[in-house]
């Protein structure tokens, strides 16, 4: 898209809205371009793989050993006493973490084309980041709820009896939507995510995430190879969608060990660029 047609318009506010939405949908699709992304890529792959390795050993034992004792040493489900922890446990609910991200990002794009200069470039790097958060937890549950339909494990004393291998394969009932869990995806992905722009935030986030898990055994809404599940899903999801920016240096930088570590400021890659160009006062 060229300057000219852009500077144009630039006293309208909503051509500059759809200029800014529209390049803040390209960016996040252009071919990636950062010279380190290979590096970046055999380290994530390295990382997924030792996830992936400890945590289906931790499930497998989990299922086999400890399931269907810990169900049995929870309070029974609906105990009044534990309204606090139905409240808490919706922190966690991907439907509340999404609209919350998604609202965010409306709010933003609708005062990004109102300001200039400094301003707008902060908003758009932040924006960039709010993009990254929601994708990491959007992709991550969208894994989640395909195999949740596939496996079709029962919940928690689903069919009266505590037994960790009671499945309905495509069944398509919350009944047997317990592997993997979705608030346990949820709270994961977003507490990487978050880490990975604000590693300052890495013990809250993981706090948080245990927190979250926790609930939902308590509420014997899961096993806990069913949270153990949803967190090795949500913790690849935002890994995954990190280096899908990091490549296309959004909000990401690849050291020369293949690393992605946080831009530090507003930069928002080229999006940030183009939008000082065109839309400077």
């Amino acid at each position: 898209m060229g300057a000219k047609p852009v500077v144009a318009d630039s006293r309208n506010y909503v051509a500059r809205l759809a200029t800014l939405s529209w390049l803040s949908l390209a960016q996040l699709v252009r071919p990636p371009s950062h010279s380190r992304r290979a590096e970046a890529a055999r380290r994530a792959a390295r990382h997924v793989l030792w996830l992936t390795t400890g945590l289906s050993a931790a499930i497998i034992v989990l299922m086999y050993a400890i399931d269907a004792w810990e169900i049995n040493q929870m309070p029974k489900r609906g105990t009044p006493s534990l309204w606090w922890v139905r409240i808490l446990t919706d922190f966690g609910k991907d439907e509340y973490v999404l609209s919350a991200l998604g609202v965010l990002l409306i709010v933003l794009a609708l005062a990004a084309p109102a300001l200039r200069g400094i301003q707008r470039s902060l908003l758009l790097g932040l924006g960039t980041r709010l993009q990254f958060l929601f994708l990491a937890v959007a992709v991550s549950n969208l894994v989640t709820e395909v195999l949740k339909y596939c496996v079709g494990r029962g919940r928690p004393f689903v069919g009266g009896e505590a037994n960790a291998f009671h499945f309905s394969h495509f069944a398509g009932s919350p009944a047997y939507y317990s592997f993997p869990s979705g608030h346990a995806t949820t709270a994961f992905a977003l507490a990487f995510a978050v880490s990975s722009v604000w590693p300052g935030t890495r013990f809250a986030m993981a706090v948080y995430a245990v927190v979250i898990v926790a609930t939902r055994l308590v509420l014997l809404a899961h096993h806990p190879s069913d949270v153990v599940a949803g967190a090795l899903i949500g913790i690849i999801g935002a890994m995954f969608v990190r280096y899908w920016f990091a490549a296309r240096r959004l909000g990401f930088a690849i050291q020369q060990d293949g690393s992605i570590v946080p831009l530090v400021g507003p930069s928002s890659g080229r999006l940030k660029r183009v939008a000082r160009g065109a839309f400077a006062p």
